[in-house]
């Protein structure tokens, strides 16, 4: 029996979209059981209150919990690698930051490459760094600092919380761009350098904005700038360093990833979904108190900003001639 063309076609259309609807029925159900970020520092963090956050309200918004996972240590790559090698089905998802475009060029002996083996979701938030010095210290001014430290190379101290940390790296490419000679001195942990520059034994750190915000208001240490293009709402009146380094930029960020092979369909979702929650003005005010912006976009978007990162960092690393102990 012959079909009439219009029922044909209608039955075509349906078998050819077959394959598809499994996926999109997973889409549509996910998540059916509680999902886990997988975070690389310790709790209590930017990271991990970053984590968090993201965590309650995706809790709220799906209907299942999302799980924080601390996993910290070798500079955010254990937590990397445990989403790396985890099923591909969207129940792993992994807090990514500016250590993964920086370990890229640090670490010369990864069991993974980022760019290759987890696939971008979405941005979260991006978080400036500010450079801050003892208030007696003599320059108030960035040029003022640039001309100290030309005048007396290699007699400064800067610190961070490790090697290869984003205020390392921040720091790392102030020198490149400035041309000043500063000692680079790691601690274990921000904490301990900011007591340090306190006390005088240090004299400048690129502080996450987090972690040295208090001491800046109440003026145990002086700020000199902010790391990214743009000021800062929470220190209005500090200049950016692109102000006195045209094309100076640095900061913290984080995003979710996802291992690769993750379907497209659950990527798409958690997209939308994490732009929605950067798109309450709650979360806004959230991420605003803790120095940072939303950085919402397309998976593409989030690719695009690792890639850059990548690169940008891999040329002040070698610069430097870091690499991870």
């Amino acid at each position: 029996m012959k079909l009439p063309r219009r029922q044909f076609l209608h039955l075509a259309a349906g078998a050819a979209a077959l394959p598809f609807a499994p996926h999109v029925a997973r889409a549509q159900a996910y998540p059916t059981r509680p999902v886990r970020i997988i975070v690389g520092f310790a709790a209590g963090g930017g990271a991990d209150i970053t984590a968090r956050l993201m965590a309650q309200a995706l809790s709220e918004r799906l209907g299942q919990q999302f799980i924080v996972e601390n996993r910290p240590g070798a500079s955010t790559n254990i937590a990397t690698e445990v989403v790396v090698r985890a099923t591909a089905d969207g129940y792993s998802l992994l807090l990514a930051d500016a250590s993964a475009a920086i370990n890229a060029t640090l670490y010369d002996n990864l069991g993974f490459r980022f760019i290759r083996d987890i696939a971008p979701v979405s941005g979260i938030t991006r978080v400036t760094n500010v450079m801050v010095v003892h208030p007696s210290f003599p320059a108030k001014t960035v040029p003022e600092f640039i001309a100290y430290a030309k005048a007396n190379p290699g007699k400064l101290n800067t610190a961070s919380g490790g090697k290869g940390d984003p205020p390392h790296v921040s720091g790392e490419l102030f020198k490149m761009m400035s041309g000043v000679d500063m000692v680079y001195v790691p601690y274990r942990g921000l904490s301990p350098a900011l007591t340090d520059l306190i006390g005088g034994r240090v004299q400048v750190i690129f502080a996450t904005m987090p972690s040295c915000i208090e001491y800046v208001r109440a003026g145990t240490l002086q700020a000199l700038a902010i790391t990214t293009k743009t000021r800062s709402e929470q220190l209005p009146d500090i200049p950016t360093m692109n102000e006195y380094l045209p094309e100076y930029d640095a900061s913290q960020w984080y995003g979710i990833g996802v291992p690769k092979n993750t379907p497209v369909e659950i990527i798409e979702k958690l997209n939308r979904e994490i732009n929605a929650v950067l798109a309450d003005p709650k979360i806004k005010l959230r991420i605003s108190e803790l120095g940072g912006t939303a950085l919402a976009g397309s998976p593409a978007d989030f690719e695009k900003h690792i890639a850059q990162e990548t690169e940008k960092w891999a040329k002040v690393i070698k610069f430097s001639g870091a690499k991870a102990d």
